[in-house]
């Protein structure tokens, strides 16, 4: 079985989080909350972690160098999701295997889901394999549009959504697992394209579609690991989900 690789996005600021520190540093129930997100990976059998630093990178620094397999990239410029990926070429260069990518803002994210991501991916072995969940409330979340034999047709942003896709409730919880050269294929046609002028990694799978490469969804996420943190409401949401997991 190939090396298991994840990149792990974790450059941003804590903005809406009224703190001064990297949002990946922001604690959760005492933590930082990007451990909880490399504890989850090293439980799926991840040896290898680059984690992508930016903002206040030495602070990342600093919390993680006690970490096995954690090493870093670093993106000096918040140019999007993509661009974050990007900035792991060289520490990827030479991977023959699978690349999870995740974000490091997701702290109820779980070992099992990962592991049963890449399990999936090491039987199948498309170029892409997008971990989704279903809500009962998708709202704001891009929508996994499927064709009539049921596969893997597109990500659709709910701005960019017809009614009917909205009324869709699997959801895109930006977990992917790449075959890291299909993954470097489709980052280098990523485009900025779009209102931010950033690249997104959310482009990626449709790319790889396009040039006639295998992308699935595996609907294998629970609800709760859509759970990311931008705010103190969103916070004090996830602390309380956390707290009833252990209780």
């Amino acid at each position: 079985m190939a090396e298991r690789v994840a990149v792990v996005m974790a450059a941003g600021k804590g903005t809406r989080m009224k703190s001064d520190l990297p949002k990946v540093l922001v604690p959760v129930v005492g933590r930082p909350m990007i451990h909880y997100v490399l504890d989850a990976l090293t439980a799926a059998g991840v040896s290898r972690m680059v984690v992508v630093v930016g903002y206040r990178a030495e602070l990342v620094r600093d919390e993680l160098a006690g970490r096995a397999g954690v090493e870093f990239a670093d993106q000096t410029e918040q140019l999007g999701t993509g661009h974050a990926v990007m900035m792991c070429r060289e520490a990827l260069v030479g991977h023959d295997g699978p690349v999870c990518v995740v974000a490091g803002d997701s702290p109820m994210m779980r070992a099992d889901s990962l592991a049963a991501l890449l399990d999936e991916f090491d039987r199948s072995t498309p170029a892409c394999l997008l971990g989704t969940a279903d809500k009962d409330d998708p709202t704001g979340l891009g929508r996994v549009v499927r064709d009539a034999a049921g596969n893997f047709a597109a990500i659709v942003e709910e701005k960019d959504a017809s009614d009917e896709q909205r009324r869709i409730t699997e959801v895109n919880l930006s977990c992917y697992v790449f075959n890291n050269r299909d993954l470097f294929f489709a980052l280098d046609r990523l485009t900025t394209d779009n209102v931010q002028r950033e690249y997104y990694i959310t482009d990626c799978p449709a790319i790889l579609l396009e040039s006639g490469r295998s992308v699935q969804a595996l609907k294998v996420l629970k609800p709760t690991e859509a759970l990311s943190i931008n705010t103190m409401e969103e916070l004090a949401i996830v602390e309380q989900a956390m707290r009833g997991k252990a209780g």
